[in-house]
Formats: C-alpha cells, structure tokens, sequence
C-alpha cells in the first residue's frame, strides 16, 4: 500500500493575527515540525498545500524539502485545501491511501503517522483516526474508497465528518496530545512554558 501525505496549511490564521504556520516551538516553526514529522515518516509521497501568506511563508523552509502547491481558494475553507492536495497526489503519484494533517498540531510525529500507516495495515480499515478529548481527528488516513466522498467537501468542513459517518469502516488510535493545536497567541504561550 502507498501512503501520500497532505500537509494542510492555507489557513490565515485570523485569530492569531500573523501565520500561524511560522509561529515557533523549540527553536522551529510549526510549519517545519510538520514537514519533519511527513519526510521522517514511512510515507511515500507528501504535498504541502499553501494558501494566505504563501511568499512570506515559503521563505521560511527549504522549498526542496518538500513538494508545496498554493490553494488559490483558501478562502473557500479547509475542504478547499484537501481537494487542492487531493487533486496533486491522484494526478501525480495515485496513492491508495492518504494522511491528512494540519501544521498546527505541533505533537504529530512520524511516530503517529507511522501508527495511523501501522494499524491501517493490520486492520485492514479504510479509515484511521487519532482519538483525542473523547473525539477523533488529524492526522487522519483515508483509503482511496473515500476520496471521491473527500473532493465532495465543501467550506470548513474537514474529514472528521466524513470519517463519523463512516464509523464501520474506521478504527481510532489514541493521541492524547494530539487536542493541542494553536489558534491563538495564549495557545503559543502555553505551548512554550
């Protein structure tokens, strides 16, 4: 099985007030921890999906590290950028399986992606959730089963939805600190004490 990766990160951050994607945790920005925790990990190909403040965030990594496309229709919310990455992986590589993740869980590893790969693997699912604050959510993988339902998404509606109405056919793996995400700057106070 092939895993594809789509790093999510068009968002503009409204309510941090500056991208959220370059704000700093232990010396990198969440933007790097992210594209760390795809290229570590057992993935085969990655995409990262750009959208508010692209040129002021690309000169904040190395461009080769990772493949990044812009989403010329960020405003449209997050669906828009899962079918902008969507679009890129079925175009270029065909993977059977994809992860969706967020720049902003600065806890996403290549251990957890490894987990999501590993227990789809032994499951069998079409889809692997983390499961955090008795919810589930990103990094989510989805099998090719559902990325017509994926393209279908429409305004800030994410996958968890998606993944909920398919609950049969979807196993979770815990992630406790998978809750923390920052939206605001006390987010980053927090995460920084």
């Amino acid at each position: 099985m092939t895993t594809g990766i789509i790093i999510l990160a068009a968002g503009e951050s409204s309510r941090l007030g500056y991208p959220k994607q370059i704000a700093k945790y232990k010396e990198k920005t969440l933007l790097q921890l992210a594209i760390d925790a795809a290229n570590d990990c057992k993935a085969d190909k990655r995409v990262l999906v750009l959208g508010a403040n692209r040129d002021e965030i690309k000169k904040t990594f190395p461009g080769a590290s990772i493949p990044n496309i812009p989403n010329p229709y960020f405003e449209k919310g997050m669906s828009s950028s899962i079918k902008v990455g969507l679009e890129y992986m079925l175009k270029f590589d065909k993977p059977d399986q994809v992860i969706i993740m967020l720049c902003d869980q600065p806890f996403v590893d290549a251990k957890i992606l490894n987990k999501l790969i590993a227990t789809q693997k032994k499951e069998g699912k079409g889809i692997i959730a983390c499961e955090y604050s008795k919810t589930i959510g990103v990094p989510i993988l989805f099998g090719a089963a559902y990325y017509k339902e994926l393209m279908e998404l429409t305004g800030d509606e994410g996958a968890k939805q998606l993944a909920l109405d398919h609950e049969d056919d979807m196993v979770s793996v815990s992630f406790p600190k998978g809750k923390v995400d920052i939206d605001t700057e006390e987010d980053l106070r927090d995460l920084n004490l």
